[in-house]
């Protein structure tokens, strides 16, 4: 089968590495890719939104299934397009439709589907800018911080959290009236914060049949000890200590069999992953997001721990029979570190030469923001640029591995946490 897989990032090149391997796997396609999916497959310049180009190298390569890795085509109505024409209608598609995808196009669509279907979610309210004394005032009863979410995507960087009322009502202004994030704040999400730990948990769904995937947990901050700005993510652990069978039991029950069941209720074709952000608070699960894809850079570590052939099941769930069957997956952990352009999740200089990635030989160096120079030689093409993923019996040791190779890598201004996993031994 020849596959097309849309994307450039870690979580591609992670998907790319593990399809690559399947006895089902003919020849695989990375549109655009990155200067490490170019070892799992052939890489072609197309961006993710240029529809038009897809489908041109979908007809043209003769490409039967189409893994869409970032939200930003399923958003956008990708699937929708190719079922909208006779020559790409019958091309399996592994990712939800246009309203599915809105669980993470919208957060205000997402709260209110799970409102409906019984999900347990922090209390919440969306104003835009006609309602912004309403907005305040509903600040006013909840208790400090404050959580205001940018309702549509903002490239993970459209949750503001402030620590008291009259910051989180300057933040909300700025994000209503001089919208902060263009169209994604035009609605703004308020809602009650939640004091716990957060977990990410992935399911792969034919949209009634269900297989729940290694669980993780990301780091979201730049800095050691969960400092300074959010991220895209800067490290992930899988698997989770805390996350026991008796807790995993309540987010299946809970949160994972009510979404499953919401999409038949509400008639939304939902054939792809599901990504669940959630908080567990004193032991009981509660939903903060969903995405619509696999998180990034949790899928470094969630991939290396399948053993089972991953690309049979993606089939299976986008032709609409998922087989239930129970994963084969490797006990050890897994633990992932981000190496960064210096300056981001600010400004930063791409172009910078990576050195040492051949020097590594106890991890796995998925590539995310990268790109090959005139020379051929490996550059730095993004905030995020390598994530470093070694695995072991103990997170002890997985964290020696990981930064014992990432020593011997370099570029200029590199930058990454230290403390990745340190808060779960």
């Amino acid at each position: 089968m020849n596959i097309l897989l849309i994307g450039s990032g870690g979580r591609e090149h992670a998907l790319a590495w593990k399809i690559s391997s399947s006895k089902l796997c003919s020849k695989l396609f990375i549109a655009p890719g990155n200067a490490g999916t170019k070892s799992c497959g052939e890489n072609v310049p197309i961006g993710l939104a240029d529809f038009p180009s897809l489908k041109k190298l979908i007809l043209e390569k003769e490409i039967e299934f189409v893994i869409v890795g970032p939200e930003e085509p399923l958003v956008k109505g990708f699937r929708e397009f190719l079922a909208s024409d006779f020559a790409t209608k019958n091309v399996l598609v592994l990712g939800p439709g246009q309203i599915g995808a809105q669980l993470e196009g919208s957060k205000d669509f997402a709260k209110a589907f799970m409102h409906r279907n019984n999900i347990p979610t922090a209390a919440y309210k969306t104003f835009d800018k006609d309602t912004l004394q309403a907005a305040f005032t509903f600040l006013e009863t909840l208790k400090a911080p404050y959580v205001l979410k940018a309702d549509g995507l903002a490239a993970g960087k459209g949750v503001i959290i402030s620590p008291d009322l009259k910051q989180a009502k300057d933040s909300l202004s700025s994000l209503l009236t001089d919208r902060t994030f263009g169209v994604a704040s035009d609605k703004v999400v308020i809602e009650e914060f939640l004091d716990g730990i957060e977990l990410s948990v992935f399911v792969l769904t034919d949209g009634k049949k269900y297989i729940i995937l290694p669980e993780a947990k990301d780091y979201k901050r730049i800095g050691d000890g969960d400092t300074g700005p959010n991220t895209g993510g800067m490290g992930a652990v899988s698997p989770v200590p805390f996350a026991d069978s008796g807790f995993m039991k309540k987010v299946e029950d809970r949160i994972i069999k009510p979404t499953i069941d919401g999409f038949q209720k509400e008639g939304i074709d939902y054939r792809g992953f599901i990504f669940v952000g959630l908080m567990n608070v004193k032991g009981e699960p509660y939903v903060i997001e969903y995405n619509v894809r696999m998180g990034d850079p949790e899928t470094e570590v969630v991939i290396p721990r399948i053993q089972s052939d991953l690309l049979e099941l993606l089939i299976s769930a986008a032709s609409g029979n998922l087989k239930m069957q129970a994963l084969d997956i490797d006990s050890r952990y897994a633990l992932t570190v981000m190496l960064v352009s210096g300056g981001y999740p600010g400004e930063y200089v791409n172009g910078k030469i990576i050195e040492g990635a051949d020097h590594v030989s106890q991890s796995k160096v998925f590539h995310a923001g990268t790109k090959f120079d005139e020379n051929d030689k490996v550059i730095t093409n993004g905030g995020r640029v390598i994530a470093v993923t070694a695995q072991a019996n103990s997170i002890e040791e997985a964290r020696k591995l990981a930064y014992n190779d990432i020593s011997k890598m370099s570029f200029d201004k590199m930058n990454f946490r230290r403390d990745i996993g340190l808060d779960l031994l």
